[in-house]
């Protein structure tokens, strides 16, 4: 069966919202009955090296299992093409995503986002703080690191707006991860790399003080954690209202500041909509490695 939007609520974002929370801050995120004996698998796509990522999303899938009940197993591939060959496969019970992966997926995996952060996401340029580079348009016939071919923020949505709004071509040089995007421009070996605004952030302040944004995209709809609709609604709104509730208290928002998702907010497919009129499409390198 393929479930194309999720159909779970229906009334407005806010209420929406609203109503979560209220339910979320009476406990109830743990009164949802477990299936016995049943692990679900929880994917996150590799925005970080392998270590970082365990670190950052370990504590936050344990306390999903303790506020839910559920088996809860964390799977965090080695690469990119990795985890997009286990989330096109469907491997992925709950997973953390590109959106436009998700979007990519409709007919064939029907993923339902869950809860999004409230701050979009913005896709950047940067290049070396004392780099002579001005404007996107001296970026014509360069190569720029970025962390996969299809990687939202920092590869697909740079590249249709540089070409489609600035008649600018790039070429890629795929690094593997945003924080190995960063080191590539900072020590040279690429004069631009693409990334997003927030795993910049990320980085630690020594970094951050010798890059420069020298272009940033369109907002776009954070990622979301979605479930495989093989998974019981009633476990898919557990793990929803779990995840409200994690945001909402100063510890769990200390765990998701790190995703980065401190302001976690209901979601669902038509947030993502839209992107379908961006032409990403032309972008989407099905040859990843």
């Amino acid at each position: 069966m393929r479930l194309l939007h999720d159909h779970t609520y229906r009334p407005g974002r806010r209420s929406c919202l609203h109503m979560l929370a209220a339910l979320a801050a009476t406990g109830l995120t743990a009164s949802w009955p477990a299936v016995a004996g049943t692990t679900y698998t929880f994917g996150v796509v590799p925005q970080f090296e392998q270590r970082k990522l365990f670190a950052i999303w370990k504590p936050v899938v344990d306390e999903l299992a303790r506020r839910t009940g559920l088996d809860i197993k964390l799977e965090v591939t080695l690469s990119v093409p990795e985890f997009e060959a286990a989330i096109e496969a469907g491997s992925f019970d709950f997973v953390y995503a590109n959106p436009y992966h998700i979007l990519k997926l409709r007919d064939s995996q029907g993923y339902i986002p869950l809860v999004r952060d409230e701050e979009p996401l913005r896709g950047i340029i940067v290049v070396r703080k004392d780099s002579p580079l001005k404007s996107v348009k001296e970026l014509d016939g360069k190569t720029i690191a970025v962390p996969s071919p299809n990687a939202l923020g920092a590869s697909l949505l740079p590249r249709a707006e540089l070409e489609r709004l600035h008649g600018v071509r790039v070429q890629m040089l795929n690094v593997k991860t945003h924080s190995s995007v960063y080191l590539h421009v900072l020590n040279g070996l690429t004069e631009a790399g693409g990334g997003v605004q927030k795993t910049l952030a990320e980085q630690p302040s020594a970094i951050q003080a010798q890059l420069r944004v020298l272009y940033t995209t369109r907002d776009i709809p954070s990622h979301p954690v979605a479930a495989h609709p093989r998974i019981p609604q009633a476990v898919r709104e557990s793990v929803r209202l779990a995840l409200l509730a994690i945001g909402a208290s100063p510890a769990g928002k200390a765990l998701l500041d790190d995703i980065p998702m401190p302001r976690p907010v209901v979601t669902s497919l038509d947030d993502y909509l839209p992107m379908r009129q961006w032409g990403l499409e032309k972008y989407w390198a099905m040859d990843r490695k």
